[in-house]
């Protein structure tokens, strides 16, 4: 005859059974701290004393890994929009929790301790990973290896993000492929539906510093993709992604007037545009126009790289007399005015260089006069500048550049 049932225990005015055994008392104990009365007993510190043993047994047993996973919920559960119990958890779980558990093999194990991370992390905490930086290295491996995991991405966009701090230590230690994974997310976040808020404009303004002084650093790179065998590495696809960076922030108005004034970026951007457009001339390369390249050799890497370039320029030479005129200096007007030519390599490539030619004259009659100019020596296609919407007209023996009546064409 089996032994008798335990009479049900009292756990803080909860009537529940006694367990019968260990996991089905996870489970039970895992529902009741969804309550915010059943938190706060203590127990904290042996969960995660449990949760680091499981860890350090490399359970592969689904019994046992299912338990490791409730012990994980349970924290989760306990510090849930209570402060009180996120400072426990924190105390107990950090960093070696974290450390443990964000890179397991087992994906709910991973997504269970990003929860638990989520719901600790605050301003004061976010400091604590600048000194843990393979926690906050973890997370973003994390992130590559789940994408679609919300809780790693949440970590990222919603507490990383809002630390320029935290972001640069970071990026100097990322991968290569690690940066492109930030980098994508941040191009996310400036294109999302939400507009930035002013905290994240305060943050942005220092990541943009940051990204700014890598591109200028680092852009050289993407000239590798000119070799006969070029390299599919993730540092040319790092720097593709910061120039993305780069164009997108520079769209946004409250970030584009600090990245006109940038030491040298203006500079490097025109100078990569004048190398990419020589040696995709000179040879047959990556940077040649799609004409000139056969089926099967163009690499996704540098797609819509050499537009990009333009808008850059085009976005940096808003409005800004200084910047006209430094692209005027750098002989840039002419680089941009025979970039323009249909390549199926670079979309939109002209309907930027318009953009581009639009933002260089816009109020500067001396970039207009170098453009007429350029057009009554046969230097510049009248046909061209017709489509992208201009015509010279002869007024008194002066060539004046002006917008055509009929505007540009789209393609």
């Amino acid at each position: 005859m089996a032994a008798p049932r335990p009479p049900p225990t009292r756990l803080s005015g909860v009537m529940v059974p006694a367990p019968i055994q260990d996991l089905e008392a996870l489970r039970a104990l895992t529902a009741l701290f969804k309550e915010p009365r059943n938190r706060n007993l203590d127990t904290i510190s042996v969960a995660v004393d449990l949760i680091l043993l499981f860890r350090e047994l490399r359970v592969e047993q689904e019994s046992l890994l299912t338990a490791f996973r409730c012990g994980l919920q349970f924290l989760g559960n306990i510090a849930s929009r209570n402060e009180d119990s996120q400072a426990v958890v924190w105390m107990h779980a950090f960093p070696e929790l974290f450390i443990s558990c964000l890179n397991h093999p087992d994906k709910k194990i991973v997504a269970y301790s990003s929860m638990i991370l989520f719901t600790s992390l605050n301003p004061g905490r976010i400091k604590e990973l600048e000194e843990n930086l393979n926690i906050a290295i973890n997370v973003i491996e994390a992130h590559q290896k789940q994408p679609e995991s919300e809780w790693p991405l949440l970590i990222i966009t919603d507490h990383f993000l809002k630390s320029p701090e935290l972001v640069q230590a970071m990026y100097a230690k990322l991968s290569n492929q690690e940066r492109v994974t930030l980098l994508d997310l941040v191009v996310a976040k400036l294109v999302g539906d939400e507009p930035l808020t002013a905290d994240d404009l305060s943050a942005f303004l220092r990541h943009a510093e940051l990204m700014a002084g890598s591109f200028v650093d680092q852009c050289g790179t993407v000239l590798k993709l000119t070799s006969e065998q070029h390299p599919e590495d993730a540092e040319v696809l790092a720097t593709v992604r910061l120039l993305d960076v780069l164009c997108e922030m520079t769209a946004n108005t409250e970030l584009l007037g600090y990245l006109q004034v940038f030491p040298g970026l203006l500079e490097r951007v025109i100078d990569l545009l004048r190398l990419i457009h020589v040696a995709g001339k000179d040879t047959i390369n990556i940077f040649s126009t799609c004409d000139c390249i056969k089926e099967g050799d163009v690499s996704s890497v540098a797609e819509g790289f050499k537009s990009h370039l333009i808008r850059l320029i085009g976005n940096l030479c808003y409005k800004n007399k200084d910047n006209q005129d430094k692209v005027n200096e750098l002989d840039g007007i002419p680089l941009i005015l025979d970039s323009c030519r249909i390549d199926d390599n670079n979309p939109f490539l002209t309907q930027w260089v318009v953009y581009a030619i639009r933002n260089l004259t816009e109020d500067n009659a001396q970039n207009q006069d170098v453009i007429a100019k350029m057009e009554d020596q046969g230097l510049a296609d009248t046909s061209l500048l017709k489509k992208m919407g201009f015509e010279v007209e002869k007024r008194g023996g002066k060539l004046i550049l002006k917008s055509s009546s009929d505007g540009p064409s789209r393609e």
